[in-house]
């Protein structure tokens, strides 16, 4: 009888390999698709938002639509919160999140990334008429208004500040002006693009981070070969200038390093 026991373990095993809901991920289903979906917030300017008409935008969005273009297949992008974005995955949602996922150790355990695609600096950022908050350090005992799943609340929570909770850059700058929150750790080049087109908000940046962080595209665990077809798209583009005309366009720089 134990055998016929281990054999029908092996054959449960097998079976829990070929399931349809693995092969979601798998780059021969995406295309077998024609369609590679992308999970997004669509609220964080000038990274994924909705312009004027209302049409989904920004740097990470062309970034998604190329590398979708190079797979050969159309880009759907799926919009949902930030703080459920990336478990978004695990119930196959999507095939993968483009929204300045910065790589960590801890998501790394979990996830694949692609090789980083954009760099940023941390920004620390109060009111113009703020003269108490400076630098890091100075969070400790104030209230900061974050993301609370972002790397940057762990940063404001390591420095010591109370986090309130918002769903994204726009409602964190708001409250600081509305001086409900004190600070609002978030993207260097978010702000400045922020600043661009509301060059009378009533906020600055304190300080900013010495060392930059990196970003990739995000995909559920074991699936190399969608992750080797990304990492291509990202290696072409940057070869072939359309990186660096994206990047123009958002920033007016390249933001790749």
């Amino acid at each position: 009888m134990n055998w016929l026991k281990l054999l029908a373990a092996a054959s449960a095993i097998q079976a829990l390999a070929i399931l349809p809901g693995h092969a979601g991920a798998n780059l021969d289903a995406i295309k077998s698709a024609g369609v590679f979906k992308i999970g997004t917030e669509g609220t964080y300017a000038p990274f994924t938002y909705h312009d004027e008409t209302g049409k989904l935008v920004g740097f990470d969005v062309e970034i998604g639509e190329e590398v979708a273009k190079r797979l050969g297949v159309k880009p759907e992008f799926v919009e949902g919160k930030w703080d459920g974005l990336i478990a978004g995955l695990d119930v196959q949602r999507y095939d993968a999140v483009i929204n300045q996922v910065g790589l960590t150790e801890e998501r790394k355990a979990k996830f694949d990334f692609s090789e980083p695609y954009i760099a940023s600096k941390a920004a620390l950022i109060v009111r113009e008429d703020n003269t108490e908050i400076k630098s890091f350090p100075d969070l400790s005992g104030k209230k900061s208004a974050q993301s609370l799943t972002s790397n940057y609340a762990r940063m404001a929570e390591q420095a010591g500040a109370q986090l309130v909770g918002t769903e994204g850059f726009d409602q964190s700058i708001a409250l600081v002006v509305q001086r409900r929150a004190d600070a609002t750790i978030n993207d260097s080049l978010s702000f400045l693009d922020f600043k661009k087109k509301q060059p009378a908000a009533p906020v600055k940046i304190a300080a900013t981070e010495d060392d930059a962080s990196y970003s990739g595209i995000i995909v559920r665990k074991g699936d190399p070969e969608l992750v080797a077809a990304i990492n291509d798209a990202l290696k072409e583009m940057k070869a072939d200038g359309t990186y660096q005309k994206i990047a123009e366009k958002y920033f007016g720089q390249d933001v790749s390093q």
